[in-house]
């Protein structure tokens, strides 16, 4: 059963080690999770509505979603 899952966050969480940065998804959309693959470029014009997007990261507009539970 698929799940809606509310993500907000636009940018990934960069981790810093000694060698390098590594940078984990946030937006929920990447395909390599749970790093970046850099598929949150196409939240960046998002509103403050809210969205689901399909494996080819079509983007459809979700209406009357409530939060319960």
């Amino acid at each position: 059963m698929a799940r809606l899952v509310r993500k907000e966050d636009k940018i990934p969480f960069e981790i810093k080690t000694r060698e390098e940065s590594i940078w984990v998804c946030m937006c929920g959309l990447s395909n390599n999770q749970p790093y970046c693959d850099g598929s949150h470029k196409i939240v960046a014009d998002e509103d403050n509505r809210t969205y689901t997007y399909d494996k080819e990261l079509k983007r459809t507009e979700v209406r009357d979603w409530e939060i319960s539970g």
